[in-house]
């Protein structure tokens, strides 16, 4: 059965600063990269330390959650679970 990464997904955007907060979102082979409207917004250190997530880092304008392998099922389960819209892998 395949992991539920819904949890996940909602506190990583809740963390970002919310869905209002997020420009856009798009993601490689092991990051999530959010444009963000206001990147003070974002609880980096909690980030950092939750279970799924292997650092944040800040490039290019682009606020980036590394994930590691499973970032294309932690990106589906943030447009499933908001009003967000992805514009797919890069």
């Amino acid at each position: 059965m395949a992991k539920n990464y819904d949890e996940l997904a909602k506190d990583i955007v809740a963390h970002v600063g919310g869905e209002e907060n997020v420009s856009s979102l798009k993601h490689c082979v092991t990051r999530l990269r959010f444009v963000l409207k206001d990147e003070s917004k974002a609880d980096t250190d909690y980030l950092k330390k939750r279970d799924g997530v292997i650092t944040v880092a800040k490039a290019g304008g682009q606020y980036q959650v590394v994930i590691g392998n499973e970032v294309t099922d932690v990106y589906d389960a943030v447009l499933r679970n908001s009003h967000i819209k992805g514009v797919g892998e890069v």
